[in-house]
């Protein structure tokens, strides 16, 4: 557990108040520790008189774990909840221990549990509001691709009924009610950027539409096809060529588990990068083969330097500053991928990932695991 400085602070000023204490040689505050795989340890957060120098845990220290008559432990507990300890060392002497100080350091041991049990309830409601703050901006991340491609198909629409249509106002709307809904989003995601304090202990879980476990046979093919409609009206907006899958491999076509409709998000955002980062004079494609899916553009190679640092929540490439996001998109398709046994990676230049593919442009490909 990461304390606070508020509370380590309080630590030292407990121990500081035993300086005028007569009689006592040393005290050092010791918590409970845990670690995955591991036997819970007592280390020292504080010690009195300060030597400048971290002690070792309990468990590795034979000189304090042998009994000793100058030596009493005071432990920091809440119920059956033990959640550290207090040493306390005083000078040899053949009189027993003083009953105020004993009294003393109960009292002391007693606060401390108190304030440590405030401490870990502190950090377990930070990790939560972490964990919401994270799935926020996930989730807003994720609903910005169809909302642009609604976005899309009304600009299209726009274009295709003619100045003059009674319908015009109605479109126009929607685009409208879109850019109102964009600016909501907007604010959500600056909510969900904001800084809290780190936890170690913070794992990053993911948020995704549900999907349901009853339908009829989910395939790779039947993923993609709406993707790929979205991608075509996009390309057709943008004056730009799109390049649809020409095949479909065996594995693309056969059922598959209610889990991997992930490779709709992994894709979707494969694709909205690819339209928003690459020139629009540069052509964009989707295609399939037995390694896997690969989402290509015709733009310009990706730095060496940025070809792994891209893949990092909140790194952008250095070309692409200017542009609107967030940098989670391929972080998440990253993320997703290993969960599905695969591998998420930047192909330069895409006829690497198939030979049938340009030899200029950068192709990003999901290997199926």
């Amino acid at each position: 557990m990461q304390l606070s400085q508020r509370f380590l602070g309080l630590v030292q000023q407990q121990l500081d108040s035993f300086e005028s204490e007569k009689g006592i040689k040393s005290i050092v505050i010791y918590i409970a520790q845990t670690k995955e795989g591991q036997a819970p340890s007592l280390q020292a957060i504080g010690q009195w008189p300060s030597k400048g120098k971290a002690l070792p845990p309990v468990e590795a220290d034979l000189e304090v774990r042998s009994p000793s008559p100058d030596r009493r432990w005071y432990p920091l507990q809440e119920g059956a909840n033990l959640m550290g300890v207090i040493r306390a060392e005083r000078f040899s002497i053949d009189e027993s221990w003083s009953k105020v100080l004993d009294q003393r350091l109960q009292a002391t041991a007693a606060a401390l549990a108190q304030c440590l049990g405030l401490e870990q309830d502190r950090v377990r409601l930070l990790d939560e509001l972490t964990q919401q703050r994270e799935k926020v901006g996930l989730m807003v991340h994720q609903i910005r691709n169809p909302l642009a491609a609604l976005r899309t198909y009304a600009q299209l629409l726009l274009r295709k009924i003619g100045k003059d249509s009674n319908h015009r106002d109605l479109v126009e709307g929607l685009l409208t009610e879109q850019d109102q809904l964009n600016r909501y989003l907007s604010a959500l995601d600056e909510l969900s950027q904001i800084e809290l304090p780190a936890s170690k202990s913070i794992s990053s879980p993911l948020l995704l539409p549900p999907v349901l476990e009853k339908g009829p046979a989910m395939t790779v093919k039947s993923l993609l096809e709406p993707l790929i409609a979205r991608a075509f009206a996009t390309a057709n907006l943008q004056e730009r060529k799109w390049c649809g899958p020409e095949q479909w491999p065996e594995w693309s076509i056969e059922p598959r588990d209610s889990e991997d409709a992930v490779i709709a998000e992994i894709v979707a955002n494969l694709l909205e990068n690819a339209f928003r980062y690459s020139p629009i004079s540069s052509s964009v494609g989707l295609f399939l083969n037995n390694k896997g899916i690969c989402v290509w553009d015709g733009g310009s190679p990706i730095s060496n330097d940025q070809r792994e640092r891209i893949f990092e929540r909140g790194i952008r490439g250095k070309n692409i500053k200017e542009s609107s996001g967030s940098g989670i998109g391929l972080a998440l398709g990253r993320q997703l991928s290993e969960q599905l046994g695969g591998e998420l990676k930047l192909i330069v230049p895409p006829c690497d990932f198939d030979a049938s593919l340009p030899k200029s442009g950068n192709a990003f490909a999901f290997l199926i695991g």
